[in-house]
């Protein structure tokens, strides 16, 4: 039987493995703590890998350049990142762009909203936060009590209560003042409160993407049919929000903070707030955490909203996609891979030449078909039938409505060019009779004056082609000069 001194303990040892309070812990928490509030704010909640580096290294030497050197850790920038990913927090991500971007994990937004509490004012027992303990257990018990007339008695009251008010308001006239230092006091408990936000929202999302991967993970190792893997995990995609506690936690909250008139009577109420006389005694940054207290909510519902999105994007991919065979054997030869290291590495030595392989194994098959398939259809196809009604056309109909004429085309450029060695393209093709200015006689024409040769002009040329029938054509193409003989005529 574990003692309570035993059983505290051992709380103790599992509160301190959260990455949370191992930042906080360690030797250089103040130089994590500054360097990732540094980095990282309300309004860049994500940051270039390239550019946490750079950033990282300048401060790095900012420190050593004012003396802070000794209580530096060693290695470089890329190098500190990398412990913080590793230790969980930092979480690196690709942006659909294919940017690699670092963002705080929860764990991380916990730790700075500590350090900030732990180096600002410390929290004091007043009549706000009296207040908004008493409102929420009063609320809780009224949730929990299923007694309805209890209930109707309680709002009875409180109906009571506020008609009260509302006839003292209209013989008065006048509202009570409430002290400045009271409402500082609820001021500093609304800030309290509104800290806590970022971890939650971190958190929110957080437990969205490990469920993203326990699903992935489970479908990948899954040997049920593929029909039943299909109807759980696209059901699962569907409801992403409703598979973790932070999650159903989550969609009753938004409920609340989600409408965005909502959101406009709170920026509203803030406005009013920041206007007031007592507002002034405020630090500058209390009154920017205000100020910016909607937009941080907006941030964290897209935070959250992002989360879910890829999500439902990766589990549905993975569904469309999954083979269990192939991952089997993907995850079977990445265990081979690394059996394999495990047994080469020990006995081998820093800077050792490995034989690379130069040629794939030859795959061992044991009988090959040696004859092909059978290429004749299965059967042979219908014969061809003579036309009820066959169509009689004659030889000039024919001709009509076949290709270029290009022996008279060319005895009509000859005719044009007698008196000069060049001729404009479309002003022969116009100036032809009917007969030769078909659609297709214009083809021909430009296939004579490319054999003859031929000068291209910046304009465009219009033309009027006449089909057989009558219909007309229009055409457009640029402007072209022919001579009208070739070289040697």
């Amino acid at each position: 039987m574990i003692t309570r001194a035993e059983g505290a303990y051992l709380g103790a040892v599992r509160a301190f493995q959260n990455p949370m309070l191992d930042l906080l812990h360690k030797r250089h928490a103040p130089l994590v703590v500054s360097l990732l509030s540094l980095v990282f704010t309300a309004e860049r909640p994500t940051v270039a890998v390239a550019d946490a580096h750079t950033e990282v290294a300048d401060a790095l030497d900012q420190l050593r350049a004012a003396g802070y050197g000794e209580d530096l850790p060693t290695g470089s920038a890329r190098d500190l990142c990398r412990q913080w990913a590793d230790a969980g927090w930092l979480v690196r991500h690709v942006l659909d762009d294919d940017v690699e971007v670092y963002r705080l994990s929860a764990h991380a937004v916990g730790a700075l909203e500590v350090a900030g509490r732990a180096g600002g004012a410390r929290a004091r027992v007043s009549q706000s936060r009296v207040r908004t303990l008493l409102e929420a257990v009063e609320r809780l018990a009224l949730d929990a009590d299923p007694d309805v007339m209890v209930r109707i008695a309680r709002l009875d009251t409180e109906v009571k209560r506020l008609q009260g008010e509302i006839a003292r308001l209209e013989r008065t006239g006048t509202v009570d003042e409430v002290d400045d230092e009271e409402l500082l006091e609820e001021a500093e408990n609304v800030l309290h409160l509104v800290r806590e936000l970022p971890a939650d929202f971190a958190r929110v999302a957080e437990s969205i993407k490990a469920m993203q991967r326990d699903v992935v993970t489970a479908l990948r190792q899954d040997q049920r049919p593929t029909g039943d893997v299909l109807r759980e995990y696209l059901q699962r995609g569907e409801h992403v929000m409703d598979s973790t506690s932070e999650g159903r936690a989550f969609a009753g909250a938004l409920r609340l903070i989600g409408d965005p008139q909502r959101l406009d009577e709170l920026s509203a109420q803030l406005d009013t707030v920041l206007r007031h006389r007592f507002a002034a005694r405020l630090p500058s940054h209390q009154r920017a955490e205000l100020r910016e207290l909607v937009r941080r909510i907006e941030q964290g519902l897209d935070q959250v909203f992002a989360a879910q999105r890829e999500a439902s994007y990766v589990i549905t991919a993975q569904v469309r996609h999954h083979d269990p065979l192939r991952d089997r054997q993907v995850d079977d030869l990445l265990r081979d891979v690394m059996a394999g290291m495990q047994t080469w590495l020990p006995g081998s030595r820093r800077g050792q030449a490995v034989t690379p392989l130069r040629r794939l194994p030859v795959a061992d098959v044991e009988h090959l078909r040696r004859t092909p398939g059978d290429l004749r259809p299965a059967q042979a196809p219908d014969a061809l039938t003579d036309r009820d009604d066959p169509v009689d056309v004659s030889d000039a109909d024919a001709r009509a409505w076949g290709g270029p004429h290009y022996a008279d085309l060319e005895a009509h450029l000859r005719a044009l060019g007698a008196d000069a060695p060049d001729v404009d393209l479309a002003a022969a093709f116009n100036a032809a009779p009917a007969q030769l200015r078909r659609p297709v006689d214009l083809l021909g024409l430009l296939e004579l004056a490319h054999q003859l040769g031929m000068t291209e002009r910046d304009e465009v040329a219009f033309v009027d082609a006449v089909r057989p029938d009558g219909t007309r054509r229009r055409f457009a193409f640029g402007a072209t000069t022919t001579r009208t003989r070739d070289e040697d005529g």
